[in-house]
Order: structure tokens, then sequence, then C-alpha cells
């Protein structure tokens, strides 16, 4: 396994990435392949081409390393999920099924080992809550602005649909990165597909009723 190179995709190191985010992206490779007993300060040493003891002295502790590494997962997700570039709710349906099926099918794709660390850091949280503190916290910004889309465009119940929204993404992600259909990875179509009639059966009825105005007796 080599060093992680400077990007060329939107989930990579960036250019002239700073000593921390070195030992935070060698942390995340060496989650996805080798899991979380594979994650140790010597092996973040070998894979980031630092001298031995350089880990060490950015994240002292296992615990420090694993809260880096959610952060650096966070800034990278980011970018895959392009939160910046997520439609105006004037822009339409359409506008919104395109943007969560591209950010998506990124993560199934040129991003798949990031969501496979992902998993990794998921289920540690699960048994560390000083780590779940972060990890919650990370994912708490693309929900929030998920839920002010929903909203915008007409949702009756946010809270749910961003749930549902999350779940079916994320259990297409698991499914297709480390489940039963590893081995199958959906074209951008079909997941276009899949979100639309997941958002279809949330806000279509009620954005046909936005456009058309209210019935007449």
């Amino acid at each position: 396994m080599s060093a992680p190179a400077a990007s060329s995709g939107p989930s990579g190191p960036a250019s002239g990435a700073s000593r921390a985010d070195l030992v935070a992206d060698a942390a995340l490779a060496l989650l996805a392949e080798r899991g979380m007993r594979g994650l140790t300060h010597r092996a973040v040493d070998g894979l980031a081409g630092l001298p031995q003891g350089s880990t060490s002295n950015v994240a002292r502790t296992r615990q420090a390393l694993l809260e880096l590494a959610v952060r650096r997962l966070a800034d990278r997700e980011a970018r895959v999920l392009a939160l910046h570039e997520m439609p105006d709710p004037r822009a339409g349906l359409d506008a919104l099924v395109d943007a969560l099926a591209l950010a998506t099918h990124r993560a199934l794709t040129r991003n798949r080992a990031l969501t496979l660390a992902r998993y990794e850091l998921a289920l540690e949280a699960t048994r560390r809550p000083e780590l779940r503190a972060h990890f919650d916290a990370a994912g708490a910004r693309f929900r929030g602005q998920l839920g002010a889309l929903v909203t915008a465009m007409g949702s009756a119940d946010p809270a749910r649909h961003v749930l549902s929204l999350v779940a079916w993404a994320d259990g297409l992600m698991f499914s297709c990165v480390a489940g039963t259909f590893h081995a199958e990875v959906p074209s951008l179509q079909d997941v276009r597909s899949g979100l639309r009639e997941l958002l279809d059966g949330m806000l279509g009825d009620r954005r046909r009723g936005l456009r058309d105005g209210p019935s007449r007796g």
C-alpha cells in the first residue's frame, strides 16, 4: 500500500497538506485497508512516509488519533458530498435529486475507501462514547443542510424525511461497499432513479400543491 498522494478527486488530501492532515489521511487509508486493528502510530508513520514518532507528536494517544481521523473524514466527505454545491430549493426536485445522486455515487465509486473508513470509525464510536460525540458532530452539518433543503421544498416532517434520506443512502452505500451487493456498483442513473422515487413520495404531492395552488370547489 502506498502513502496517500495529493488529491485528484473531491475527497483526497489537498496539495500542501499539513502534517496533521498527512497523519489523518494515512490513518483513514489504514482503516479502509486493515481495519481498526491495523491502525497504530507506527503504521501511520510508515504509510505517511514520516519519521518514526511523528504521529505521536501530532496525536499522542489512540483516542487523539481517532478524533483526528474523524475530523479529517468530515472535511473530506464534505467535498465528496459537495455541500457548497447543493441546489437552491427554487431549482426544483430534479436539481436536488441530481445533486444527491452524484454525491452518493461518488461515495460508492472513487471514494469507496473513504466510505469504508467511515464504517470502521462508526463502529468504533459505538464502543467509545468520547469518540461518538466527535463522530455525531461531524455528520450534523450535512443533516442540517439537508433538513433546510427539504423544509424549503415543502416537507411536512423534515426530521423524519432527513432520517429516511440518510438511511436510504447509508443502506445503499453499505450494501454496495461492504455488504451483499459489494460486487455490484449501481450506475449514477440507478442511484438517481431510487432517490427520485423516494423524494417523490416525500415531497411530490406537496410540490404539486404548491405549484397548482389551492383547489377550487
